[in-house]
């Protein structure tokens, strides 16, 4: 690895890729880097044997070499995490896609698209932590960061043509300055359960232990938790909880190898069915507060601006302004663009190319009454 880095002395871009096992395992980890230079170098590095990236870490937060990564957050944050890595330079080619309107921004349709290459996906969902890794997963590997400097320079050359480079560096540059994955449990997860805010408070009693039951058998065997036990199972099992092995065999969707977890399963719906009535969970309040009339103007006039100028530049309106910027933006009533600038996550791209025109909206706001 160390002759390989050195070997990328004088490049000014190395496109990058990484693979994880969040499928196959309950704690995730990188099982894979790949590497491909502008020069024609390309390179696996296996991270199962290779725990110290220090050798590759000072090429990553080097400024002046450019890295081509394609939906970065995911390579950026879990690589941080298992490394320490840090990241500058970044070029997000997925955001590239977003910033140029293009209809399909995944790295097949753009491959295809602006370069005329066909990529397989045939390993998307591999397990990357088994070894010896096949030739096929090798390649699939190496054919995703062999084509993205050319796919870099390609999308570069419209952006600039456009005037929105700067507004993808910005932006990826926002990428690269994430913080690391984190690994915690968190015990109010069952919560965000899709489905749990129908359940009464004993129901999420019962599916909070049996989340909890979940995660532990997650965490013995390092299976995902969705492989233990889907959601949908978990809820039906809430809502209408069984008492005896032959009702829980009824259950749809409960997996044969784990009705020899029966009495495990019976002992933690016991569990919440016997918490006492003043210690039942209650569901945290979604409730958004109530925003007064004259941010609401506002909120409704920003909205048609940027209804407005996503037609006019064939953009879609999050890329424009998200919403939560736009609340922030309406909540915050800038009269300038030195306040304007102090919205938090609005970028300095935003304040240069709409800052005037997000300013008069803001000025005509005072016009408008919702009805």
């Amino acid at each position: 690895m160390e002759r390989f880095v050195t070997s990328l002395d004088g490049c000014r871009a190395i496109a990058l890729d990484s693979e994880s096992d969040s499928l196959y395992h309950h704690v995730e980890k990188v099982c894979l880097v790949q590497l491909a230079a502008e020069r024609g170098q390309a390179a696996l590095i296996d991270t199962l044997a290779f725990k110290d990236l220090a050798v590759l870490g000072a090429l990553l937060a080097d400024p002046g070499v450019l890295k081509v990564l394609h939906g970065a957050d995911y390579d950026v944050t879990t690589m941080k995490r298992d490394f320490g890595v840090r990241f500058a330079g970044l070029f997000d080619t997925m955001i590239a896609a977003r910033f140029l309107g293009l209809p399909a921004v995944g790295l097949q349709a753009l491959a295809r698209a602006e370069l005329g290459i066909e990529l397989s996906k045939a390993s998307q969902k591999d397990d990357w932590s088994r070894r010896p890794l096949t030739r096929k997963q090798e390649e699939y590997a190496l054919s995703d960061v062999r084509h993205l400097i050319a796919l870099q320079r390609r999308l570069a050359e419209q952006l600039l043509h456009k005037g929105r480079l700067d507004w993808v560096m910005e932006e990826s540059e926002a990428v690269a300055d994430l913080e690391p994955a984190r690994r915690r449990r968190d015990p109010d997860a069952y919560q965000s359960i899709k489905g749990a805010r129908r359940l009464s408070r004993r129901g999420l009693a019962v599916l909070r232990e049996l989340h909890a039951w979940r995660e532990r058998q997650a965490e013995i065997t390092d299976r995902p938790s969705f492989k233990i036990l889907g959601n949908e199972t978990l809820l039906a099992l809430a809502e209408n909880p069984p008492r005896s092995r032959e009702e829980l065999g009824r259950i749809r969707g409960l997996p044969p190898r784990i009705r020899a977890e029966g009495k495990a399963i019976l002992s933690a719906l016991g569990r919440g069915l016997e918490v006492p009535d003043r210690h039942l969970p209650n569901l945290a309040s979604t409730r958004r507060p109530v925003v007064p009339e004259a941010a609401r103007v506002r909120i409704e006039t920003l909205r048609r601006w940027r209804a407005a100028e996503a037609t006019r530049l064939a953009l879609d309106p999050s890329v424009v302004l998200p919403q939560r910027l736009l609340e922030r933006v309406a909540e915050a009533a800038p009269r300038d663009e030195a306040a304007l600038a102090e919205v938090e996550g609005l970028r300095r791209w935003r304040v240069r190319s709409f800052g005037p025109a997000l300013l008069t909206a803001m000025a005509a706001a005072g016009e408008y009454h919702i009805q």
